[in-house]
């Protein structure tokens, strides 16, 4: 944990994290671009070979192919499976639904971490998170409402997908001590990389043209891209300072949602939206507590202060100079 508020190494980790955020958002878009036209399988497939490649051609910054050495095989193996999980349901989500109720719904993963972590690795919940847990599926049924029209199997395969996504962040933490995070980003790639392949021998292949190959090629880059910027954020700053700007990828969808595909978000995918993302950062608030967070906060605030005075210092010395 980060015992002192250090400005700088703050700016980097909102740096980083802005970086991720758009590259997921950039892989989100070119996703919903090229289901329009590819089945499922055949996106995963070629996006997983890509985003393979580029992680190899990676590694050398990360310690090289031996960081990939592990004895823990059938950890991995399950990660693959909710990899696959979570990659299926959320693309067969977003190939049939408004690109912001997409992002909306797959932002439960964060709360369903909190509400997993109980069982599966003996967290200890506060009953103040089990009210922003519950409060935030709530956000859920506001955009699904089962039965009526909100209520759709794309909807419970964005679910899955956040479900299977929290899965993998729990057995992260129970990895973390024995593998490396290159490793734990790697191997995840596999097992939807198999299945897409295989599912893909009996569907008829549509080869790409010029615009679909750079969107795949820029998929894999997003990819790998996202994985950076998460992954550098979370290491230089807690939770509390990083969590509300990643739902900034909802503002961003809704706005993409809007100029590219002319999707319209009715008022109660709002409602929950706002209600998702009340509840997530609370979540990630209690987390890492009040006072790390009021520290962190105002780490911001001071740096981004700092940086407003020197170059407003900067430009009264050059109109004296001149």
């Amino acid at each position: 944990m980060h015992t002192e508020a250090n400005p700088t190494t703050t700016r980097r980790a909102i740096a980083f994290l802005m970086f991720g955020v758009s590259a997921g958002l950039g892989l989100d878009l070119c996703a919903k671009a090229l289901l329009e036209t590819h089945s499922l399988s055949q996106f995963i497939l070629v996006r997983s070979v890509i985003g393979l490649v580029m992680f190899l051609m990676l590694a050398p910054g990360f310690g090289g192919l031996k960081s990939l050495h592990t004895r823990r095989w059938p950890w991995h193996l399950l990660r693959t499976l909710l990899a696959a999980g979570s990659m299926y349901g959320f693309f067969y989500g977003l190939a049939r639904m408004p690109l912001v109720n997409a992002l909306t719904l797959a932002f439960t993963a964060p709360l369903m971490v909190t509400a997993l972590s109980v069982p599966l690795l003996g967290d200890k919940v506060g009953w103040r998170r089990w009210l922003a847990v519950s409060v935030g599926f709530a956000g859920v049924l506001l955009i699904v409402r089962p039965g009526i029209d909100g209520f759709s199997l794309a909807s419970f395969a964005v679910l899955f997908a956040g479900l299977c996504y929290a899965l993998l962040a729990i057995t992260a933490r129970k990895l973390a001590d024995t593998e490396s995070s290159y490793s734990l980003s790697v191997y995840v790639i596999a097992g939807p990389l198999v299945i897409a392949a295989v599912a893909s021998i009996n569907e008829p292949w549509i080869a790409p043209d010029a615009l679909g190959w750079l969107l795949f090629v820029c998929a894999g880059a997003c990819s790998a891209c996202a994985w950076i910027g998460i992954v550098g954020a979370y290491r230089r700053a807690p939770p509390a300072v990083l969590a509300p700007l990643e739902y900034t990828a909802i503002v961003g969808g809704t706005i993409a949602g809007i100029l590219i595909w002319n999707e319209q978000p009715d008022t109660w995918v709002v409602v929950g939206a706002a209600v998702i993302t009340a509840s997530g950062i609370f979540v990630a608030y209690r987390e890492v507590g009040a006072a790390t967070s009021v520290k962190y906060l105002r780490a911001v605030t001071t740096g981004v202060s700092s940086t407003i005075a020197k170059r407003v210092a900067k430009r009264l010395r050059r109109r004296r100079q001149a």
